[in-house]
Parts: C-alpha cells; structure tokens; sequence
C-alpha cells in the first residue's frame, strides 16, 4: 500500500504530525509518498507533484482539516482514488480522523478496512465576453456574490434554459450534497444526505423572506449572471478560493462533474455520527 501524503504547513503541530503518520504507516508495511510542499516543509528534497499521485499512490491523505481537504481537491486534479482527511484538532465533516488516532488510521490502510463515501463534485464554466472560457471544480460550493458595492445586487438564476428567478441578494450559492453542511448551511440551506442525487441553489441575506433554497435533482445546469450593470463586477468563488471578477453579460454554467471525489472513512465513523457531533444534536 502507498500512500501519499500532502499536509497544511500552516497548522500548528503540522511537522509533528506528519513525522508521526509516517512512521506509524511505514511500521505497518506502507510506503509513504510526499508531495513537493509536504517534503519542503518537512525538510527534505524530492517530493512529487500532486497531481501525480494518481498514478504514485493509493491512497491520499490529507493532514488540516476541511478546509485543507477543499484545497486538496485543487491540488490532486483528476484523482478517483480514496482520500483521508486527518484533522490536526477536531473532527471536521470532510476528515477520517483526528490526529490522535494515527495508530487507528493506519492499520485501517494497512488491513484494507475502510469504506469510501462517493461524492458529487460540480463543474462551474465562466463564460465572458470577448474571452475564453474557464472551468472549475468545486466539492462544496461555488458562489457568486456581490464585489465592492455595500448593497444588494441582482442576479439571474435560470435552470436548464428556464428562469427559476431574477434574486436581489447578496449572492447566491450553488451548493453539492457535500456543502451543504458549509456555507449553504450557514445561509439557511437544508441540510443533504451525501448520497442524495442532488444540489441546493441558496440565496444570501435575499431581499424577499419569500427567497428560499430550492434542491434540484443533479443531472439540471444551472446558469447565474448578474443583471446590475450597477453595482460593478461581483465576485465568484469555487469553495472559497479562485476568486473571478464577473461581469455583467457574464455567464456562468453549473452542472455535475464527470469526476467524483471519493471521501475515505472509518469503519464504525459516518456522515450521521459528524452531523451529532459537530452540530451538537443531543436526545430528549
């Protein structure tokens, strides 16, 4: 079993915790891989790109935590094989582990006992005028939201070639199974199992209290412009990074990825146990 490693050098013990996976995985019979920033903050040459492991590794693990795991999707490209998130602090909804069950994670590599979760990711197309095209993949959201203006902006959400609405919000959100537990959340979106066929479009802090989430089934595109000549360039995001200045006449185009992103867990660790644990649900 090899496993490749990338790590968040920003977070505290990060160094730590990486020299601990390692020896705990390479005592298990693993063969441990690091990509160029992981042996950089480690400290040694060599490394690998990440976006080599696919076809280095069989396995990734990613020491942060979600917000590491968002980045790591940028990082890995197109790589269908399990991915471990080992959260240095708390267990987040995208991590396998804590850094306190090192011991735990690798004899679960080691012994092949683990399950993987499929996860729905989104293809996000910017279309401009005058200039080509960009793609994106996003495993949580993408937003597109007001820029420097202080006030409400206008946007046109259309689904499939149809209006579904002309919102005045701050943003809105197009958000996957898997982010729905993030930002869609924190504007008043529903809470989606990770397995459920679907995504959310959530506006933010809309105008109307009538502006509510609407799911829709995941084989719909959906297409977001701005119609506030107004307001100036309003800002999109693919899971909070790849900040793009956005036009009106702009387009962007929203529909399931091809790929899939696959969510190493535990065995005995489930979406259902994260959502009591996190959102703190206690019995009556």
């Amino acid at each position: 079993m090899k496993v490749g490693i990338l790590v968040n050098p920003l977070k505290n013990d990060s160094l730590s915790t990486l020299h601990a996976l390692r020896k705990s995985l390479e005592a298990r019979g693993c063969t441990t891989v690091l990509d160029v920033d992981a042996a950089r903050h480690a400290g040694e040459t060599g490394g690998i790109p990440a976006d080599e492991f696919s076809s280095s590794v069989d396995v990734a693990a990613v020491l942060g935590g979600d917000g590491t795991m968002l980045n790591a999707l940028s990082k890995l490209g197109n790589f269908e094989k399990p991915v471990a998130g080992i959260n240095i602090g708390t267990l987040g909804f995208l991590t396998s582990c804590t850094d306190d069950e090192l011991d735990v994670f690798a004899s679960a590599v080691s012994e092949n006992r683990y399950m993987t979760s499929v996860r729905m990711l989104l293809e996000a197309t910017v279309h401009r005028q005058g200039r080509s095209s960009e793609s994106f993949t996003a495993l949580n959201e993408i937003t597109l939201a007001r820029g420097d203006t202080g006030r409400l902006v206008s946007l046109r959400a259309q689904v499939n070639g149809e209006l579904l609405n002309d919102y005045r919000a701050d943003g809105l959100i197009v958000a996957t199974p898997t982010g729905s537990t993030a930002y869609s959340l924190s504007a008043g979106g529903p809470l989606i199992a990770p397995s459920a066929g679907v995504f959310v479009i959530t506006p933010i802090c809309p105008h109307s209290l009538s502006q509510r989430s609407l799911v829709l089934s995941d084989d719909s595109t959906v297409e977001l412009s701005s119609q506030d000549a107004e307001c100036g360039p309003m800002i999109f995001t693919v899971d909070g990074r790849d900040n793009i200045h956005i036009e009106p006449g702009d387009r962007i185009e929203v529909k399931k990825s091809p790929r899939s992103f696959l969510l190493l867990r535990l065995e005995g660790r489930s979406f259902y146990g994260a959502l009591r644990q996190k959102l703190h649900w206690q019995g009556v």
